[in-house]
């Protein structure tokens, strides 16, 4: 059971975008929402953006608001971010994280450090150059 983090790009521009999946393996996403975690060296991981329920509902970090988007593709069992307008702040290694609906009802688990959260993906790293 896992949520594999994969990426297109890496490297990239101040300015630029990328978009980052995670493929939900072995649970589905009707029972599990998923989400974005990220680390930078030196400072604690941190929660970008998630999903908070089937409705589609969306929580993001005031530091990524209206430029990242998350999203989902419930037959692929795939959720992505799209991350627009990159800055150096930005870099980091991300991984992509997965609670069960459940017990997202009663706690906002993408606004903390992550700490038990069901399912982890191993993690992408993302620079952003100036």
């Amino acid at each position: 059971l896992m949520c594999s983090c994969r990426r297109w790009g890496g490297l990239v521009q101040v300015g630029g975008s990328l978009r980052l999946s995670c493929a939900a393996s072995g649970f589905s996403l009707d029972e599990f929402v998923i989400g974005w975690f990220r680390q930078a060296p030196g400072k604690e991981r941190e929660g970008v953006a998630g999903f908070r329920n089937n409705d589609d509902e969306a929580y993001y970090a005031d530091f990524v608001k209206g430029r990242f988007i998350i999203s989902k593709d419930n037959a692929k069992n795939m959720v992505f971010l799209q991350m627009n307008n990159l800055k150096p702040e930005d870099t980091a290694v991300y991984y992509c994280a997965a609670v069960w609906v459940v017990k997202e009802r009663y706690s906002n688990s993408w606004k903390g450090n992550g700490l038990g959260l069901d399912y982890w993906g191993k993690g992408t790293q993302v620079t952003v150059s100036s």
